[in-house]
């Protein structure tokens, strides 16, 4: 499933061409897309029709596109929430051919103008989904409770950091907790919260309403670099081991995002349909069988939660059972 970095990607490749623009066309190819929508496809049509986007925006693994007031005047901040799913996809161009798994088409009109001071051509956002778990919604927007900038933005950040849906978040993306990346992430905050638990510090990292955009991938490579067993119990890790372990998260989101994130297949891609390389610095995820980049022990796989954690058994030895 895409994580923060895969989502990162393909937000800031639609942000140039969408922000600012007005949605010309939508056509709703499969309305399996629209299971997180309240209402039907003609209802999601017909909505985002003739709204203009302000920005692209991003918390987690979550995208949404904050839209201007409809037709009809209603000032109800309303937004286009967009989950990649396990195989979601948003494509970018113009006059593409239609993709296998298309499941809804939207064409805008971008602004500014081209080389000859002619209107930008309309852009197609093309959503492709192999197995259907994606999905696009018209949510409302609800103010953030800390009052804080909802998501990461990119560089519309600095050009209207005052929109009144800079601190509005879209209602089915309210309980997602901030993630790591986020300027207004609390530290301080998550570590309390951690040591309350007495899960394995896997599962903490995992749980999306404690902190966003992780998943198994990120999880196990930035523990690999924290040198923690993915099942000790966080309510045992001192604070100081808890702040060097969201450091480590930082900079391993930090060096996918830099590589255009991490791509096993081709159901992962960016708005131009190409993959991200961080599968070529990866160090124990998927490595299993392989010698660890640190010391040279034979990485290892184990069961967990109905998936799989990759460790090095030396660098990341297992818990000891606790007392009874």
């Amino acid at each position: 499933m895409p994580e923060l970095p895969e989502v990162e990607v393909v937000r800031a490749g639609l942000e140039p061409a969408v922000s600012g623009a007005r949605v010309l066309h939508v056509d709703v190819v499969d309305d399996r897309a629209l299971t997180r929508h309240d209402g039907p496809a003609e209802d999601f049509a017909e909505r985002l029709t003739g709204r203009t986007i302000a920005a692209a925006v991003r918390r987690g693994k979550f995208m949404w596109f904050p839209l201007a007031p409809g037709p009809d005047g209603d000032t109800h901040p309303e937004a286009l929430v967009t989950h990649l799913g396990m195989s979601g996809q948003v494509l970018l161009g113009r006059d593409r051919p239609a993709a296998k798994h298309r499941r809804i088409l939207i064409d805008v009109q971008p602004v500014g103008t081209d080389r000859d001071g002619a209107p930008e051509a309309p852009v197609q956002l093309e959503f492709v989904d192999q197995r259907t778990f994606g999905s696009m919604a018209i949510d409302a927007m609800v103010p953030t409770v800390d009052g804080a900038p909802a998501g990461s933005a990119g560089a519309v950040d600095t050009r209207d950091p005052d929109a009144p849906w800079r601190r509005s978040i879209p209602y089915q993306v309210s309980h997602i907790a901030r993630d790591p990346l986020d300027p207004a992430f609390d530290d301080d905050r998550f570590v309390a919260t951690a040591r309350k638990r007495s899960s394995g510090i896997k599962r903490v990292l995992l749980d999306q309403g404690v902190v966003s955009g992780i998943g198994n991938i990120y999880a196990d490579e930035s523990l690999w670099a924290a040198r923690l067993h993915f099942d000790r119990p966080a309510d045992r890790l001192p604070r100081a081991e808890l702040h060097r372990l969201l450091a480590e998260v930082r900079s391993v989101l930090g060096r996918a995002l830099e590589d255009g994130g991490t791509s096993f297949d081709a159901q992962y891609v960016n708005v131009n349909g190409q993959s991200g390389y961080f599968s070529q610095r990866l160090a124990v995820y998927g490595q299993q069988g392989k010698p660890c980049p640190r010391c040279g022990t034979t990485i290892v796989r184990e069961a967990f939660m109905n998936r799989s954690s990759h460790r090095c058994p030396v660098c990341q030895p297992a818990p000891r059972p606790r007392k009874r």
